[in-house]
């Protein structure tokens, strides 16, 4: 069975999948080793390796490079996050995908806001409806199969209404082609309930400090995790509080015997 195929049945199964995010060769080799199902790049991981920020301060080249490196060591399948996209203009964001696609892709996430000057806003309701359209048209109208996981931002931004603005969002992104829809930030089991009571399609969910724990997703509907930038900040403060303890104690032990 071809990756696509077998990374959209995984989004139909009881169990929810679990999906590793990576940010460069070796974390992806290390979720395939350890039998997860599929991976995802992560831009946050990606971006704070390469030295940005989030919010396509990297360009699209920078992603492309380290995908195409990804794809050549691992067989699972690989979705990316492309953020918006890399560009505002609509026929560059689906050469990007197309793009990611001819080099073994099999999915993406594109999400609804977009920084500018460091400051993450919601993207008008109507143009990246259209946007998602013109997507799946093209995909369609090609033969290219690739899963749309569409990520909305009304819990991230903390909107005042952020599970209304959700469902609202959802409606018009499935009408528009969406396979999947991605909440990030949605944590509280109410609200859950609520926004997949009106989603037809697969919801992802991000891991989360007070996220409730898989088997309460699973009995909720919720049909994929993922862990966003999270498991790269927790290598990373590990890294930190090492390079540190080995300056203050002018003493190696703690890589071979831990901090303590």
């Amino acid at each position: 069975m071809e990756n696509y195929q077998r990374f959209r049945n995984l989004h139909y199964k009881e169990t929810p999948l679990l999906l590793g995010n990576v940010w460069d060769d070796k974390s992806a080799l290390l979720f395939e080793q350890a039998g997860y199902d599929a991976i995802g790049t992560s831009s946050a991981a990606i971006a704070s390796s390469l030295g940005y920020e989030d919010g396509e301060e990297m360009c699209f080249e920078e992603l492309l490079l380290i995908v195409k490196s990804i794809t050549a060591k691992v067989s699972i399948p690989l979705t990316v996050d492309i953020e918006a996209g890399y560009s505002r203009n609509t026929d560059e964001i689906i050469r990007n995908i197309v793009t990611l696609h001819n080099n073994g892709v099999v999915g993406i996430n594109i999400e609804d806001s977009i920084c500018i000057n460091k400051h993450r806003n919601m993207q008008e309701l109507l143009n990246f409806s259209h946007i998602i359209k013109s997507i799946k048209t093209y995909l369609i109208k090609n033969n290219i199969n690739l899963f749309l996981n569409i990520r909305t931002d009304a819990y991230i931004l903390g909107l005042i209404n952020p599970k209304e603005e959700t469902i609202k969002r959802i409606k018009m992104y499935e009408k528009s082609g969406a396979d999947g829809i991605f909440v990030p930030c949605l944590t509280k089991e109410d609200d859950i309930k609520e926004i997949i009571r009106f989603c037809k399609t697969p919801v992802n969910i991000m891991a989360m400090p007070d996220l409730p724990k898989f088997e309460i997703l699973q009995s909720l509907g919720i049909k994929r995790i993922s862990m966003g930038p999270f498991m790269y900040t927790n290598v990373q403060d590990n890294m930190e509080t090492t390079i540190k303890v080995i300056k203050d104690n002018n003493s190696f032990e703690s890589l071979f015997h831990g901090n303590n």
